[in-house]
């Protein structure tokens, strides 16, 4: 091993030496610092530890663990904190809008503990969907060696007859319950065992399809992605990614060397081939737009149409990310697709090797396993995340076509500005099959925060609406919406967008193979509606959210604010 020295430190100023550097080391001192600290790279390690979700509980022992790697790979680590929300808890009332804003604070945060603290490397560890985004914006922001590392899914809870559950579950009960096709304690017995313990939600939901994107872009360890928050395995991630990060700094390894256009484009084929969320478009641009890398809604297109949706995962398939993890995992499925020529395995990566040599130590997808398809026997003949424009849509808007049967519907529009009145709308039985609901003032300024909707997707599904009604919105939705559903529509309703001009009984249509989202009202009646219309002042008037509002750029380029 190449023994440390103060080439290593490329952003901390050299405080081994020199009477006027006595203050900074003092106050280290009191850290635990020695004479010999001084001299190696000081490594920050991020931690998103929290009690206030199952998805990060666990994180303050594997942030210790990336600590002790650190150190035994020649680094002076120190672990730092920052925040994280429960999309699960907040999801279904007005917390919802705190949600995306949180993606920013994380990685604000982060970069203002590493740029005041003038730490040279970073291990950042995340655990509930905004986590993972937050940790990969601040880690391009800083261009600093760094490696990212998933708190990893949780297991699957079993109801009283056996059956797998997790948190969607829950919201499809409340669904059925109101249909009066469940009982109460049959809910309640859902309730009490869909969340076992520590972990991330358990399908291919925002968390799992964000951890499974940035291991495609080399910026994870093999099989971090999907090995299981409770297994001695991601222990044992944790303590690699401690000693990648220095590793990094010695071979001079940046971000931005790995976070090409290329590992990009993988990290959106392995969405696709995954069924994964949504919301990867909005974070992936993101991600994207912080290492200066120029991609687009049709970049997504682009790639949807010649990768096969291969995963049998929730929420529209029968299987969770643990079981997944079982059959070989993420790395089994990027080994598999770089076989077919869908990857770029010439893409560097954080263990200094290139994609492809990472995946030639990887063992394939177990034999006889049922959770990936073959190539040759897709779920579907192209990616199931669809870019949709139209009259209603100029900028794009998104729609996750998995498991369903029905590619297009055109109804009468019932439009509300708010989540919580189309929810009592569906709940009092308003809504009927051949109707598409319209819930707009949803989107990144007009929220604000974009808030999701699985509450009332769920509620959709549980009635057994799932494919009978459509539903569009500025706003999004949770990884583990699934359904005849679009959202970020763009530009949103607060600037006039045309979905600000909707009115009920407008004739809306949603077609997946034309790739269209439109309603049937002419040009110059939508003109007149826009003259006729006016901007809704902003919901908050002070604090982050109105902060938010004023800053953050569409839905279509990722919803950023700097």
């Amino acid at each position: 091993m190449v023994k440390p020295n103060k080439d290593l430190r490329i952003r901390s100023i050299d405080i081994s030496e020199g009477e006027n550097r006595a203050p900074n080391r003092a106050m280290l001192r009191a850290t635990g610092f020695t004479d010999e600290d001084f001299k190696k790279p000081m490594i920050g390690i991020a931690s998103t530890w929290s009690e206030v979700t199952p998805c990060n509980m666990h994180i303050d022992q594997l942030a210790l663990k990336a600590k002790k790697g650190a150190r035994e790979g020649g680094g002076a680590p120190l672990i730092f904190n920052t925040i994280t929300v429960s999309d699960g808890i907040s999801m279904g009332h007005e917390g919802m809008r705190y949600s995306l804003p949180s993606r920013e604070v994380i990685a604000d945060s982060i970069e203002t503990v590493m740029g005041a603290e003038r730490l040279d490397g970073l291990v950042a560890i995340g655990g509930c969907d905004k986590n993972m985004p937050g940790c990969m914006i601040a880690i391009g922001r800083l261009n600093v060696p760094a490696v990212f590392t998933y708190g990893g899914t949780i297991s699957p809870g079993k109801s009283k007859d056996g059956k797998d559950l997790d948190i969607v579950s829950v919201f499809e009960a409340v669904g059925q319950r109101n249909a009066g096709n469940m009982d109460e304690e049959t809910l309640k017995d859902i309730e009490c065992h869909a969340c076992p313990g520590a972990g991330s939600c358990g399908g291919m939901y925002t968390a799992n399809t964000m951890a499974s994107a940035i291991e495609a872009m080399g910026m994870s360890l093999p099989g971090s992605a999907s090995n299981p928050a409770t297994s001695p395995k991601k222990l044992e991630d944790c303590d690699k990614a401690g000693q990648a990060v220095v590793e990094l700094l010695r071979k001079g390894i940046y971000p931005k060397d790995i976070m090409t256009k290329k590992a990009f484009e993988n990290a959106i084929t392995v969405v696709m081939a995954l069924g994964g969320s949504t919301n990867a478009f909005l974070h992936l641009l993101a991600i994207a737009h912080s290492v200066d890398v120029d991609l687009s809604l049709d970049d997504f297109d682009r790639i949807r149409k010649k990768v096969p949706h291969l995963a049998d995962l929730k929420p529209s398939g029968k299987y969770v990310m643990e079981h997944l993890h079982e059959v070989g995992g993420v790395s089994a499925v990027m080994k598999l697709l770089l076989e077919a020529g869908l990857l770029h395995g010439d893409c560097l990566t954080v263990t200094g090797k290139t994609l492809a040599e990472n995946l030639a130590e990887v063992p394939s997808l177990k034999e006889g396993q049922v959770i990936i398809r073959s190539l040759d026997n897709p779920l579907r003949e192209s990616g199931s995340l669809y870019v949709l424009r139209g009259n209603l849509a100029p900028e794009g808007a998104v729609a996750k076509m998995s498991g369903l049967k029905v590619k297009k519907l055109t109804g009468p529009a019932k439009v509300f500005d708010t989540e919580t009145e189309a929810t009592e709308a569906v709940l009092s039985n308003e809504i009927q099959a051949g109707d598409v609901v319209v819930i707009r003032y949803a989107g990144p300024k007009g929220g604000p925060g974009m808030s999701e909707m699985l509450s009332i997707t769920a509620i959709i599904v549980g009635k057994g609406l799932g494919e009978k009604v459509g539903l569009i919105t500025d706003g999004r939705f949770s990884g583990g919406t699934h359904g005849l559903v679009v959202g970020h529509v763009a530009p949103e309703a607060q600037v006039g967008g045309p979905i600000a001009l909707l009115k009920t009984g407008d004739m809306v249509t949603i077609d997946s193979e034309t790739q269209e989202l439109t309603v049937d009202v002419s040009e110059s009646e939508m003109e007149q509606r826009l003259k006729e219309w006016t901007a809704p002042p902003l919901k908050y008037q002070r604090g982050i959210l109105n902060k938010y509002a004023r800053l953050v750029s569409s839905a279509s380029k990722g919803a950023v604010t700097d």
